[in-house]
């Protein structure tokens, strides 16, 4: 079972600033994460939020003008937290602190890391990927993030391993790519679309690290 404190954890961090939620807020956060991860978005109501918070309807709108901003005030903390540790902020600390030893060993540091990050918020994640098409704020949000802050820091890393002659000469773009969507795949898999499958979860990120390896790391 999700642990919602950790997720109202991750919803109190934003790219901007610290914020701490009020009791209402959370009671909101929490009916509206469990109503737009079962219904999707377009198919969830205020109302229907308010009665599983035990809120009045006007509650919401003092708290969210809208519920497009009841929406981007759930995934946009949600992104930056699941994106951004991917490989910055403090996962950045924990991975590239040091250059990496080789390709194997980041990773399995990044893929453990957000294993566990995916298994606690997988109601977010949901949300996340149900929604992402639909919305155009929330693909800015993503590609501001990406770009921003993902991207230089992955390079940075490839190209240590590519000194060290541990990675092949191909465009660092086309290695992000290729892992990004193994490892986003294996965890949209496992946590949403077969949850109930009878997973072997160390096994199973040892076969994505060996999938992802496999025409990358240098023989």
């Amino acid at each position: 079972m999700t642990d919602f404190k950790k997720m109202v954890e991750t919803l109190e961090q934003t790219t901007e600033k610290d914020r701490k939620l009020t009791p209402k807020q959370e009671q909101i956060l929490k009916a509206a994460v469990e109503i737009f991860a079962e219904k999707g978005y377009a198919s969830s109501s205020t109302s229907e939020i308010a009665a599983k918070a035990n809120v009045a309807e006007g509650t919401i709108f003092r708290h969210y003008k809208t519920k497009k901003e009841l929406l981007i005030s759930i995934v946009t903390p949600f992104m930056t937290k699941f994106t951004l540790p991917f490989f910055a902020s403090h996962f950045a600390h924990e991975v590239f602190e040091e250059p990496p030893e080789g390709l194997e060993s980041l990773l399995r540091t990044l893929l453990k890391n957000r294993f566990e990050f995916a298994k606690e918020n997988a109601p977010l994640l949901r949300i996340v990927m149900q929604e992402m098409a639909f919305h155009p704020e929330l693909q800015g949000k993503f590609q501001e993030v990406f770009l921003e802050e993902i991207f230089p820091k992955f390079e940075e890393a490839l190209n240590q391993l590519k000194e060290k002659g541990k990675l092949v000469e191909i465009p660092n773009a086309s290695i992000i790519r290729m892992i990004i969507s193994s490892v986003v795949g294996f965890l949209v898999t496992r946590f949403i679309i077969a949850p109930d499958l009878n997973w072997e979860d160390e096994k199973e990120i040892d076969y994505t690290i060996d999938f992802i390896m496999h025409g990358l790391a240098k023989k």
